[in-house]
């Protein structure tokens, strides 16, 4: 992180991190990490009902992390912000890091 960052941009950092933070959103965004999709299919892929998708989707749109395209009765939605797969891989190889490190203690405890 760049030194002596303005409080306003440690805030808008904070509110990004905290609209990342929610279960339900990291499953929409990792379904549309595999490329966009319609409402419908981000039902059925999530198992979530649609009000609860689409309430999800503005706040994603909201911080600029979805982008949203109609095409005549359907809009399709995606990943606009290209970090969001980044921050995921970075979190998800930490995850593993972790994981490999605890199940190296347990076996050296034997």
């Amino acid at each position: 992180m760049k030194a002596k960052l303005p409080t306003e941009v440690l805030d808008q950092i904070a509110e990004r991190f905290r609209v990342l933070a929610e279960p339900t959103r990291l499953k929409i965004l990792n379904v549309l990490l595999g490329g966009e999709h319609t409402v419908s299919e981000l039902v059925e892929e999530t198992g979530l009902n649609q009000a609860n998708v689409s309430k999800h989707l503005g706040l994603l749109r909201s911080m600029n992390f979805v982008d949203r395209r109609k095409e005549g009765l359907y809009a399709y939605y995606s990943v606009s912000d290209p970090s969001v797969g980044t921050l995921c891989d970075i979190m998800c190889g930490r995850l593993e890091a972790h994981a490999e490190e605890q199940i190296a203690l347990l076996g050296s405890s034997d």
